[in-house]
């Protein structure tokens, strides 16, 4: 049985937002062909992640029971992650990266070696999904330049060691027709639901 963490960056109601009306599908269907998974779904907003501050910077370092010590370690227990964060300003929302820092953990997420940092979650399997919508088309053409946000985690993720990071994204959410935005997202559901069975 895996455990799954879903990891949930947007204040927006799921029917506000289209990060969440394809990452919910997408948990439909992995929960229909996975039933015996565990998912455990932390949304970052209900938990108040805040931005590290003195008190929280000194316990990172000398505070094993310390909320970023709690928040790598859950992390470390999951085996797959999906990540549901629309791009903002070009790169995930603050409080995803918020979150970053309280997993991003020396001791549990990586550690040092003569060679330099190396990841201790590399050479376990797990798996990333991040699910986002994107207002603008920042997939091609000059605006692919300014997309920060999927490449940030994917370099997190690598760092801890982890590389079998997918992505699933729709864009031009803010200005394309209502009806063409509709009908990329059925299409882009029906996708979710086939990389789904394979995750």
């Amino acid at each position: 049985m895996a455990k799954i963490l879903y990891i949930k960056a947007n204040p927006k109601p799921t029917n506000s937002s289209y990060t969440f009306r394809l990452s919910e599908p997408f948990l439909e269907a992995y929960r229909k062909n996975n039933p015996g998974d565990h998912v455990e779904t932390l949304d970052l907003y209900d938990a108040e992640i805040k931005s590290l501050d003195s008190d929280m910077v000194r316990d990172l370092f000398t505070d094993e029971q310390s909320i970023m010590h709690q928040y790598s370690r859950t992390f470390v227990e999951a085996d797959k992650y999906i990540i549901a964060a629309p791009m903002w300003n070009f790169s995930v929302p603050s409080i995803l990266k918020s979150y970053v820092d309280h997993i991003i953990v020396n001791g549990v997420t990586y550690t040092y070696t003569e060679q330099g940092p190396k990841g201790l979650l590399a050479d376990q399997h797990k798996k990333v999904i991040h699910i986002s919508a994107r207002g603008g088309i920042f997939s091609e053409g000059p605006n692919a330049a300014f997309e920060m946000g999927d490449r940030f985690l994917r370099a997190v993720m690598g760092f801890m060691g982890i590389t079998d990071f997918q992505t699933l994204v729709i864009e031009g959410t803010n200005f394309l027709p209502s009806e063409q935005v509709e009908k990329n997202l059925k299409m882009k559901i029906e996708e979710a639901k086939k990389i789904a069975n394979q995750f």
